[in-house]
């Protein structure tokens, strides 16, 4: 077992870290107070980042992205994630899914989208089909050479940004062990197409300036063209992508947790109370071994997944435990660091109260624990209930 980075590795490590040091960070508070990405950083991220060659470093080299292994891709993620998703998410990382494009999509959607010319937003999460994607209500229905999109989608994230969404509709059912399901297919539509109104959803209070929002369909009317993969096969586009985006999110929290480590470790050695420095007193020096080792607990799991990944051994389960450990990992260390900085932790002075908040989302969104504790159940029961 050779757990040692490559020397490119290392060096990718470093210069992702700068790059977030010098282009990111410093704008973190201000968005986070503005609750907005004004136009003009938004273009200076994307610009500076396609520059650097970090720009759609998730996709394959012969498209023109960076070619990147998964643990690779983790290892970017792990950088990128100490600071808020409303900066790192313009250091773009195209949905995979987009290689399943073809013919004139590749011209259209895929190639602009690898040289930031365009942004894609997943559009899949309704009002009333969260955890239970099955239970998506939009529908739509071939006419000729077009599909109509009726329905709406909500908790959009980055689609104010979008040039185009890939969305999720029903266009057939099918019956499976007795039950009705829905064949699901996905499609490519422009932000301007006629009948798709995008508005901005409920406000968050984690990762300000990134926002969600709500899309509707009103015989919204899609070339079959923009089907993207086959017809009544979306679930098939959406499930590879699915899967490996919860190891990178998982990399997200584990360097989320660092950083709320790193400021707790100097707070602890500069504060002083009692005469000395509160790192000195076991409730405090204890909170940080805990933190510490969680997160190299968490760490691991999610290199060694991403390395499974790039075998072609990893599964569904494996990447939930990712998933699921490192972002209560993170939950558990942004709320000791709260605790460590005690009444400070809390004002928005500081990035302790920004990493706390940001933290909690990442329980929820990609598959809530819950999701990701059935996928694991259900891996492990399958082999003794056939």
């Amino acid at each position: 077992m050779n757990f040692q980075l490559t020397q490119e590795q290392e060096m990718l490590v470093d210069a992702v870290r700068s790059f977030v040091a010098k282009e990111l960070l410093p704008h973190e508070e201000a968005v986070d107070r503005a609750d907005e990405v004004c136009p003009e950083l938004a273009a200076q991220i994307r610009g500076k980042a396609l520059a650097a060659g970090f720009y759609a470093f998730n996709m394959p080299e012969e498209v023109g992205g960076g070619g990147l292994d998964y643990l690779s891709q983790a290892l970017i993620e792990r950088e990128l994630s100490k600071v808020s998703w409303a900066l790192h998410v313009f250091v773009a990382r195209p949905s995979k899914i987009l290689m399943a494009c073809t013919g004139q999509q590749i011209q259209d959607y895929l190639l602009p989208c690898i040289q930031g010319e365009k942004t894609d937003c997943f559009a899949l999460t309704e009002p009333g089909a969260g955890s239970d994607a099955n239970a998506i209500k939009t529908r739509a229905v071939r006419e000729g050479d077009d599909f109509v999109l009726n329905g709406s989608k909500h908790f959009i994230s980055h689609a104010g940004h979008a040039d185009f969404a890939i969305v999720f509709a029903v266009t057939d059912t099918y019956v499976h062990n007795g039950r009705t399901r829905n064949a699901v297919t996905a499609f490519l539509v422009d932000r301007d197409t006629p009948g798709m109104t995008i508005r901005r959803g409920p406000k968050c209070v984690s990762n300000r300036g990134y926002h969600t929002y709500e899309m509707f369909f009103d015989d919204c009317r899609v070339p079959a063209s923009k089907v993207l993969g086959e017809v009544g096969k979306g679930w098939d586009v959406a499930n590879a992508w699915l899967t490996a985006g919860r190891v990178m999110v998982a990399a997200n929290c584990v360097g989320q947790a660092q950083r709320a480590l790193d400021v707790s470790l100097q707070w602890a050695a500069d504060r002083k109370q009692f005469g000395q420095p509160i790192g000195t007193f076991q409730g405090v020096s204890f909170k940080l071994a805990d933190m510490a080792t969680q997160i190299r607990a968490a760490e691991l799991m999610t290199l060694h997944t991403a390395w499974k990944m790039d075998q072609g051994s990893m599964t569904d389960g494996e990447a939930g435990m990712a998933k699921l450990f490192a972002s209560e990992v993170l939950g558990r260390v942004a709320d000791e660091a709260v605790q460590i900085f005690g009444g400070m932790g809390l004002m928005d002075e500081g990035p302790v109260e920004r990493i706390w908040r940001n933290a909690r989302i990442e329980r929820i969104w990609e598959g809530t624990s819950e999701i990701q504790r059935h996928i694991i159940s259900r891996e492990l029961l399958r082999p003794l209930l056939r």
